[in-house]
């Protein structure tokens, strides 16, 4: 595992206590070790007895809830998205961060009435990609599009790869105009470091939470660096059942992603970096260090920070 490079200083120089669910996954591994250097307390919680400091199942509130009571900050990286773990983990006390993408769990946790605070969007999409699109909106009144290209040849962990494939024939409602969206289809095109691209409309959350924060039309289109895999996904979200692939089918492709935010006149922002796994972990320990400050409810990553907090080289 490649050590991650600092970030910014963190706005308290108390150290936190951070059990850390999931924290010896593909993106929580890399949270865990940058949060350890900082100087934190953390306490890898899961049902994989080898790898977990703590065992604990999820499924069991009594037990989420005891741990949290120990903690000052609940970070969720094991891709379980149960809002009842986010209940129960708050009323015990706990700050709750959750690196997860999905619009639906994101929409449920954003209905629960909270006693601590809790952070969201705060991987690199969403998460970054917020961030960039705030930037843009300083600059810009017009509708934005989000580009996300993710590594097709890095190992994102099962729960990365099942929500990738999850999409599959999956449709959503455009948070702009209220239609449905299939997944994987109507594509955009957009100039990248790698050249064109054609990248297409997915269930990212960003989207849905940047349309009502900016009050206007976000959409968020996807791809992976791989064009061969990306144009696989176009043709299999049409193909019944595709999203119940095995998750382990490996895809032709590299480690590095791009982050584009662009209006109809031109790009306002973009990041890349290799490895979104260790990126995620890095903007999620980021989260952590400054979640407990804020007041009990939910925050998106723009309402903690702005993208000049972050160093964008520290991504590679």
């Amino acid at each position: 595992m490649t050590s991650p490079a600092p970030l910014q200083p963190q706005p308290s120089s108390s150290a936190l206590t951070v059990l850390a669910l999931g924290g010896y996954g593909a993106a929580g591994s890399y949270a865990v070790e940058h949060l350890r250097s900082r100087g934190h307390t953390v306490t890898t919680a899961g049902r994989d007895a080898t790898r977990a400091d703590l065992v604990l199942d999820l499924g069991d509130l009594t037990a989420v809830a005891r741990a949290a009571a120990s903690a000052d900050i609940v970070l969720n990286t094991s891709g379980r998205e149960d809002p009842r773990v986010v209940t129960a983990a708050t009323g015990a006390g706990a700050a709750f961060v959750d690196i997860t993408a999905t619009a639906t769990y994101i929409a449920g946790i954003e209905a629960l009435d909270l006693a601590a605070p809790v952070a969201l969007s705060v991987g690199i999409a969403p998460g970054l990609t917020n961030l960039l699109a705030h930037a843009a909106a300083r600059q810009s009144t017009l509708p934005l599009d989000v580009a996300i290209v993710l590594g097709a040849g890095e190992q994102h962990g099962a729960a990365g790869a099942a929500w990738v494939y999850g999409m599959l024939g999956q449709s959503f409602v455009d948070p702009a105009t209220g239609s449905p969206v299939r997944s994987y289809t109507r594509p955009a095109t957009f100039d990248l470091p790698t050249g064109r691209r054609r990248l297409y409309r997915t269930d990212f959350s960003d989207q849905t939470t940047l349309t009502a924060e900016l009050d206007r039309p976000v959409r968020s289109y996807f791809g992976l660096d791989s064009r061969f895999a990306t144009t696989s996904l176009a043709a299999l979200t049409w193909v019944p059942g595709a999203r119940h692939l095995p998750t382990s089918i490996p895809m032709p492709g590299g480690e590095r992603w791009y982050l584009q935010v662009r209006d109809a006149e031109r790009v306002h922002g973009s990041a890349t970096g290799v490895g979104q796994s260790r990126a995620t972990g890095l903007m999620a320990a980021l989260a952590v260090e400054r979640v407990r400050a804020a007041g009990a409810g939910v925050h998106h990553l723009p309402s903690l920070m702005s993208v000049e907090d972050v160093d964008l080289t520290v991504f590679g």
